[in-house]
């Protein structure tokens, strides 16, 4: 009997070889939650466990607690922040007739992953597909305006300086006029492009 609720607690909890998908209700049971901003809001909406790692989305970030070493019981935990790593090449790989398990594929920056799933989970890991997909096309457009905000900026500055500096303007004055116009403009831009919260996102396609 005990055999049995050790199965059923082990499948519940992610704890075989091939990942489980938390439910909500079980996230600060995970590892991951320990390394959560919650001070800064940041909040789990994801979460696949296997026997050895754990992979935790957040409005944040993806943090991989990587615990694979078959010669110790250290856990990596790496920490991959939508701000700074870019969501691409987004796929699912569904399971054969005799496959217990279906496949997630995406990549941050030029880190790929490839997460292993109960296949009778495929209906939930379908949001997440979304959720990512969604994630990567987001900050595939922020990127690509911020870089026309770059380029703009560039050719305006150098019309502006061969122009030359207006009457009764000092060169140190002008300069500083450039500096202070184009820290702004470059703020303000990073401010609207470069998103760090994919709440919104996550909120909807994934289904509590």
């Amino acid at each position: 009997m005990a055999g049995i609720f050790g199965k059923i607690a082990s499948d519940t909890l992610g704890l075989s070889d091939i990942g489980k998908i938390i439910s909500p209700s079980d996230f600060d049971k995970v590892d991951g939650d320990d390394y959560i901003f919650h001070e800064d809001n940041e909040k789990i909406f994801f979460v696949i466990k296997s026997k050895s790692d754990e992979y935790v989305f957040t409005n944040y970030a993806v943090i991989h607690v990587d615990g694979s070493s078959a010669v110790s019981k250290k856990r990596v935990v790496n920490r991959y922040e939508f701000l700074n790593y870019y969501v691409s090449n987004v796929f699912i790989e569904t399971a054969g007739h005799i496959d217990l398990d279906v496949e997630i594929k995406f990549s941050l920056g030029n880190i790929s992953f490839s997460i292993d799933v109960d296949k009778n989970q495929i209906e939930q890991l379908k949001d997440l597909y979304k959720a990512l997909f969604e994630i990567g096309r987001i900050q595939y457009f922020n990127n690509m305006y911020l870089e026309n905000n770059k380029n703009s900026l560039d050719l305006a500055s150098s019309v502006f300086s061969k122009s030359g500096i207006q009457q009764n303007e000092s060169i140190v004055d002008a300069y500083k006029n450039i500096v202070e116009f184009n820290n702004k403009f470059l703020n303000e831009s990073i401010k609207e492009f470069k998103q760090r919260d994919f709440s919104e996102t996550f909120l909807k396609y994934i289904q509590a």
